[in-house]
């Protein structure tokens, strides 16, 4: 892959400013000049301040999702443990502290799979993906508005899990992927 990321020079950035605020988002316009000369404004949300972490959590064998609302789609989806990183924790301690919230249980073992961008042409968001393993009852206080519905699911299911239009999150799907991949080479 190094061929492939060194293949043409990054575009230049000639600037950088705000192009509109809300009480949660900043997008900046972002001038570019490329390579061959071409210059072009994109606009992309400000860069995360905290990444995230999202939690593959397997127990009994089941995967514990969740059922939650999210506003930009107006539904409910079904998702996994997530939420941002806080000030000096690392992923996995906001791993286990996101499992602990979500779904009242921590995990002895926590494998990190994979970092997922959910949209790099407009945003950084890093987003930590693990596997959870050896969950044992343990609860913390969580930030959500309602409690969340825990959906534990059978391994045995994933592609119905896959399959499923309740299960929109590309993020969601992406990590359902990389655990099927896991659970092949097991």
């Amino acid at each position: 892959m190094a061929a492939f990321d060194s293949e043409r020079g990054k575009p230049e950035i000639l600037a950088v400013r705000t192009a509109a605020q809300t009480r949660i988002f900043q997008v900046q316009a972002v001038d570019l000049r490329f390579a061959n000369g071409t210059e072009r404004t994109y606009e992309r949300l400000t860069p995360a301040r905290r990444p995230a972490v999202m939690v593959l959590a397997l127990h009994e064998g089941s995967l514990m999702m969740i059922r939650e609302y999210a506003v930009g789609t107006e539904r409910y989806e079904l998702t996994l443990p997530k939420g941002l990183i806080d000030e000096g924790e690392t992923p996995e301690q906001a791993a286990n502290r996101e499992l602990q919230e979500e779904i009242g249980m921590a995990a002895r073992s926590l494998k990190p799979l994979r970092v997922l961008y959910s949209s790099p042409s407009h945003m950084y968001s890093p987003m930590h993906v693990f596997l959870a393993e050896d969950l044992y009852p343990s609860q913390l206080e969580g930030d959500e508005p309602e409690p969340l519905i825990l959906h534990p699911l059978p391994l045995s299911r994933l592609d119905e899990i896959l399959d499923n239009p309740a299960t929109g999150d590309s993020r969601t799907l992406a990590a359902l992927f990389l655990l099927q991949r896991l659970l092949a080479k097991r």
